[in-house]
């Protein structure tokens, strides 16, 4: 596995590369073709924690983790750990698809099985009132969501506002 390492607000010591390197190839263990794999690997520090961000395009699907904590040695131990519960948790799924791509890519007998039943386990019905952004930011804030659904009247289209881990909001409208 080639894995790609930049850094941003902070300088990248052979130390903390040889890490990396050490955690995230660790992964190549649940991978048929490794050498054709690239990993990207993204440091970078905001205040006082380190984030970490891992991206690893295997034909059909992407795998991606990332995690934020004060210590970054503790930061890529969590995202190795994430990617690898990726991988078990859609061992099954893979299995079952009828597109055996995703199987090829994979080692099957170095994955254990995470069996996890998904089922909705609460459903909600909702009057959607036509609004704008600034009116849906402000019934998301009253209601303490950290997203809220709404029809927007200037796109004429279902919209998801939503609040970043920035502070900020992202929009996602459907067509």
């Amino acid at each position: 596995m080639k894995i790609n390492i930049h850094g941003k607000n902070l300088k990248l010591t052979p130390a903390i590369k040889s890490y990396v390197e050490e955690k995230i190839g660790r992964l190549d263990k649940f991978l048929e073709d490794s050498e054709s794999v690239v990993a990207n690997v993204n440091v970078r520090t905001s205040g006082k924690e380190q984030i970490i961000e891992v991206t690893m395009p295997i034909k059909k699907i992407i795998l991606r983790g990332e995690e934020r904590h004060e210590d970054l040695y503790a930061a890529i131990d969590l995202v190795s750990e994430k990617i690898e519960r990726q991988i078990r948790k859609n061992k099954t799924r893979m299995q079952k698809r009828q597109d055996q791509d995703y199987l090829r890519e994979f080692k099957m007998a170095n994955i254990e099985t995470e069996e996890t039943e998904e089922k909705v386990v609460k459903r909600k019905k909702l009057e959607m009132k036509p609004m704008d952004e600034e009116e849906a930011i402000l019934q998301m804030n009253l209601l303490g969501h950290d997203f809220f659904v709404y029809y927007d009247y200037n796109e004429e289209a279902v919209c998801v506002l939503y609040c970043r881990k920035d502070g900020n909001y992202g929009l996602i409208v459907t067509k």
